[in-house]
């Protein structure tokens, strides 16, 4: 083996071990924030610190959904083995109610409530935008019920 040989061998061999550190540095910084969001049994079992952000998901509990002041609302996010209460000052999406999915984006405070900066009210899998009911009806396709 060449002087040459022996230098491309070990370029070579530093660069898979770069490769192979920086991956590990990016999947350790990642660690958990690749999931969407928390539902509130994970919020409690992971025991998220106030004043980290990050998003929280599940149902809006029945009978929950309390309208304050102004664009105020309080309302619990549950998975149905736990519920987390949450505030939000803002206008809430039209899908937006009790018994529906939704995702905030937010912290949880000193008290455990979760302060959201965001809420997005999520739809079931049946759902359909109209535009491709219109277009399924105009090609005959659309079965009501579906």
């Amino acid at each position: 083996m060449t002087a040459k040989q022996r230098r491309r061998i070990a370029f070579a061999a530093a660069l898979i071990v770069a490769s192979a550190g920086a991956a590990a540095l990016v999947l350790f910084a990642l660690k958990d924030n690749v999931l969407y969001f928390y539902s509130p049994s994970d919020v409690q079992t992971k025991h998220v610190a106030p004043g980290i952000a990050f998003r929280i998901g599940g149902l809006v509990e029945t009978h929950s959904v309390h309208h304050g002041a102004g664009a105020d609302v309080n309302f619990k996010v549950t998975d149905g083995k736990s519920a987390i209460p949450v505030t939000y000052h803002g206008v809430l999406p039209a899908l937006f109610r009790e018994g529906q999915g939704v995702v905030a984006l937010g912290a949880l405070n000193d008290a455990g409530t979760f302060s959201a900066t965001e809420v997005l009210a999520k739809h079931d899998e049946r759902y359909m935008p109209p535009e491709v009911v219109d277009a399924l009806k105009r090609s005959g396709r659309w079965k009501e019920g579906q």
